[in-house]
C-alpha cells in the first residue's frame, strides 16, 4: 500500500500489530492529533511571546527537536511520551519563524495559519466526499512528488553548509512562485494520502494504541511543512 508521507508506511503499522482490547482508533488518532496541535500552539505561543529569551536557543531546539522525531520514527512505542515533546519543541522553532516573518511582513503570520487549517479541512472535505479518489496512482505521483522535494530540500541544506546558497530561497521570481505553489500543492495532497491510510489501517487493521500518538504526530509534520510553505508563499508574493 503506497502513501505519501513518508512517516507513513505500511510496513510501520503492520509491524505494530496487535490483538488487544486497545486498539487504534479514527476518533483517538484526532484526539491525540488535536492535543498535540495544542502542544505545538503553546510552545509557538511562548516563543512568540518571549523572542529575546528564546531566540538564543532556536538551533538547539531545532537540533532536538529533529532528534527526538527521528526517535519516534524509529521507536514508534516512544510516541505517546516523545510525540507531545516534539510538538512543543517544533512550537517553540515555529513561533520564532513566524515571528520574524511577521515583524517584516505585519499581518502574515495570522494569514498563512488560516489558509493552511483552510487546506487542511479542504482535504478531508474532499477524502471524505470522495471527491477525488486516492487511487494507487495518485499515491505514486505524491510519493514521487514528495521524495524529489526531500532530495531537493537535503541537496540545498549540504550545498549551504559549503557556502553555496541555493537561489530558490531567496528568490521572489515568477518562477520561484511557482515552484513555491507546487510545493505547497504536494503538501496538501499528502493530507488525502494520510486520510486514506488512517482510515484504512483504523477500519481493516488491529494496531496498537501507541499508533495514535505516531499517527498524530505524523500529521503534524506535515501540518508544519505546509505552513511554513504557505508562509514563505506569502512572503514572495508580497515583495512582488
Amino acid at each position: 500500500m503506497p502513501n505519501g508521507n513518508p512517516l507513513f508506511n505500511e510496513n510501520a503499522f503492520r509491524q505494530a500489530m496487535s490483538r488487544t482490547e486497545s486498539t487504534m482508533t479514527l476518533q483517538g488518532t484526532v484526539n491525540k492529533t488535536f492535543f498535540l496541535l495544542l502542544m505545538c500552539t503553546v510552545g509557538a505561543l511562548i516563543s512568540w511571546n518571549n523572542i529575546q529569551a528564546v531566540a538564543g536557543y532556536t538551533s538547539l531546539i531545532a537540533i532536538v527537536t529533529f532528534a527526538i522525531a527521528m526517535i519516534v520514527i524509529f521507536k514508534k512505542t516512544a510516541a505517546p511520551v516523545l510525540a507531545p515533546l516534539y510538538a512543543l519543541g517544533e512550537g517553540l522553532v515555529l513561533g520564532i519563524i513566524s515571528a520574524a516573518y511577521n515583524a517584516q511582513y505585519q499581518g502574515i503570520v495570522g494569514q498563512a495559519i488560516a489558509i493552511t487549517f483552510l487546506v487542511f479541512f479542504i482535504m478531508l472535505f474532499l477524502y471524505k466526499t470522495r471527491i477525488i479518489k486516492v487511487t494507487n496512482s495518485l499515491v505514486i505521483g505524491i510519493t514521487a512528488a514528495t521524495g524529489a522535494i526531500a532530495l531537493f530540500y537535503i541537496i540545498s541544506l549540504l550545498l549551504s553548509v559549503f557556502g553555496v546558497n541555493v537561489a530558490y530561497f531567496g528568490s521572489t521570481s515568477a518562477l520561484s512562485i511557482g515552484i513555491n505553489v507546487v510545493i505547497c500543492a504536494v503538501a496538501a495532497f499528502n493530507f488525502l494520502i494520510d486520510f486514506r491510510f488512517i482510515d484504512q489501517l483504523t477500519s481493516q487493521v488491529v494496531a496498537p494504541k501507541y499508533m495514535e500518538w505516531y499517527a498524530g504526530f505524523s500529521l503534524i509534520v506535515t501540518l508544519v511543512w505546509l505552513y511554513l510553505e504557505i508562509l514563505r508563499l506569502l512572503a514572495r508574493t508580497r515583495d512582488n
